[in-house]
Formats: structure tokens, sequence, C-alpha cells
């Protein structure tokens, strides 16, 4: 299923790049909101998260989904996999729906990354005492910090508004979606 997700997203940047404005009206996550333009569609849910804003972003989704999407996946097996995955999309899509909803001026919002946090978690999760080495500064830290830190980094960088035109609180959508999944997982059987 990685292997999968990772070129359903390079096909979705490649087919940008020759429909761009048609993919973004139709298939990118618009608010729902007065005549402004674009509109939601239910299918924008997950359509989005196949779409990204610059080879910058789908490289730096693809590389977290590799790292971390494969050992995930191994633990959860390819369809529970594909279904908490995009589990985390959607979660991702409606979270980022009702802060985007108060937003003056509607935009869409691109890319996996909420799909991608929900995984971060997960490995968080699965694999709390495996190292993880940030690249700046070059510090070792067990996967279990890394995750809580990040976390808490998105949510101050959501609230104080810092680094405009991301999307922080999908970010945050994705690992609650996923959370939600784990702990429900846990209950009962999928």
């Amino acid at each position: 299923m990685v292997r999968t997700i990772f070129f359903l997203n390079i096909a979705g940047f490649w087919t940008q790049q020759f429909y761009g404005d048609f993919l973004y009206a139709w298939f990118a996550l618009w608010p729902p909101g007065p005549d402004t333009g674009p509109h939601f569609v239910a299918w924008q849910l997950v359509t989005y998260s196949f779409m990204h804003g610059g080879i910058l972003h789908l490289g730096v989704n693809m590389l977290a989904l590799w790292m971390f999407g494969r050992d995930v996946e191994r633990v959860l097996g390819s369809r529970r996999f594909l279904f908490y995955y995009l589990a985390c999309v959607v979660s991702a899509a409606l979270m980022q729906l009702v802060f985007a909803w108060s937003s003056a001026i509607p935009y869409p919002t691109v890319g996996a990354s909420g799909g991608v946090f929900g995984l971060l978690l997960a490995f968080g999760m699965f694999f709390p005492r495996r190292r993880i080495l940030l690249l700046i500064p070059p510090i070792p830290m067990p996967a279990w910090l890394f995750v809580t830190l990040y976390a808490a980094l998105e949510l101050v960088l959501g609230v104080t508004g810092t680094q405009a035109g991301v999307a922080h609180f999908a970010h945050l959508g994705g690992m609650l979606g996923g959370f939600l999944v784990l702990h429900l997982g846990r209950r009962r059987p999928w």
C-alpha cells in the first residue's frame, strides 16, 4: 500500500502540471461557503491528499510516507493500513474544514500531510523507543518524544498563525483521527 500511495501521489502531482487550475477547482479541498468560486464536493475529503503545492511539498511528504509508512504497514497489514491512512486523510480534511470555514478568504488545501501525520503518530505508538535522528539539529530522540514535540509544535504554529499557508490543524486532525482509529481498534477488531 505504501508503494501504491506513493505512486498515486506522484501521478497526481504530474497530472497537476498539465491540468492545474481544473484539478484545483474540482479535487483540492475547498471550504464550504457562499458563492466565492470553487465549492466543496464530498470527494475532496480524499482527493486533496493526492495533490501537492510544489515539488518540495511532494518530496517531504513522500519521504515521510516511505520512512514511517513501511513499518506501520508491516504492523497493520495492507488492508488495515489503507483504512487507517484514509481515515487520517479524511479526519485531517474535516479538521481543516472546521478551521478554514472561519477564514474570510477561502483557499484550497492540498497534500498528503494529514495522512502522513497519522502515520507518524502510529509509528510513535508502535515503536516508541526507536530512535529518530533529526537533520537540523542532528539530535537523536525516541520516536514517542519526536511525535509529541512535533504535535506540540504544530499546535503552537496553528494557534499563533505562524507559517501562513500551512494547514497545521489538518496535520493535527490526521493525528487525532489516527489516534481514534488505533484506540477504537484495540477495543474491537477492524
